[in-house]
């Protein structure tokens, strides 16, 4: 018995050493979270922050010789929140990258001081965006997106007043105030969780200088390119399936 319970110990001593080493040399295996080949999410688009560049060229007087006048001014900030909504098709070719497409409805627009009045003008526009994105597709992963889109306006509505009380508003449907298509580029990142930021231009005027009503154009001269800030919240309606089969990867020790 004295000799057995030393051996035995030893014995289980040296197997656990022995185990120890096996476990240490061998590869661990970690599994990967998978990924979602394709779902439906939530538009980037939340809270907007606005403002745009306003390039205004007036003729002179007749008789007085001078040569157009030209101004160049910031607009305002403007912020809107509501109905800024929509939906993105996603699609995930791999790991890192991956590309969506969708339809959404943002409240964009400009405000003006004009003197001692100010004059707000605003779209409700329909759009359609493409973009790809890359870096990590998991479903709480980080990643940025560039692209483009193309908006159609569906109503337009100005505001003037130099007392707030006083005021003078209309709004058209389909209003021919504004260019037919407004097409844009943007680029963001999706952060942890879904939080979403979005820069946003549009390269062409907002407004139609060729408009007239009464005998009067009343955007003659003018050239405005919106920029916008959003931020969202990109939630996935899509429950988890059909996904991208990932391969394990190695974890080595020493």
């Amino acid at each position: 018995m004295k000799i057995f319970l030393p051996a035995l110990l030893t014995t289980y001593l040296f197997i656990s050493a022995a185990s120890a080493k096996k476990m240490t040399d061998s590869s661990v295996l970690k599994m990967r979270e998978p990924i979602q080949k394709f779902y439906v999410g939530g538009a980037t688009d939340g809270a907007l922050f606005s403002m745009a560049t306003i390039n205004r060229t007036s003729s002179p007087l007749i008789g007085t010789g001078a040569g157009p006048a030209s101004t160049n001014t910031m607009s305002r900030l403007r912020f809107s929140y509501v109905l800024n909504f929509g939906f993105s098709f996603n699609f995930n070719f791999g790991r890192h990258i991956g590309a969506f497409t969708g339809i959404d409805m943002k409240n964009i627009g400009f405000i003006e001081n004009m003197n001692s009045t100010i004059v707000k003008r605003r779209t409700y526009n329909v759009g359609v965006p493409v973009a790809i994105k890359i870096g990590n597709m998991a479903r709480k992963g980080m990643y940025v997106f560039l692209g483009g889109g193309a908006d159609v306006p569906i109503n337009y509505r100005e505001k003037a007043f130099t007392i707030r009380d006083q005021k003078v508003k209309f709004n058209e449907w389909f209003s021919d105030r504004t260019p037919q298509i407004m097409p844009y580029v943007f680029v963001g990142v999706v952060l942890h969780k879904g939080v979403s930021l979005k820069a946003q231009y549009y390269p062409t005027n907002y407004l139609n200088p060729n408009y007239t009503t009464g005998g009067i154009k009343p955007y003659n001269g003018y050239d405005v390119h919106l920029m916008q800030l959003s931020l969202g919240y990109g939630l996935r309606y899509s429950k988890k399936h059909n996904t991208i089969k990932t391969k394990t990867t190695e974890l080595k020790t020493m």
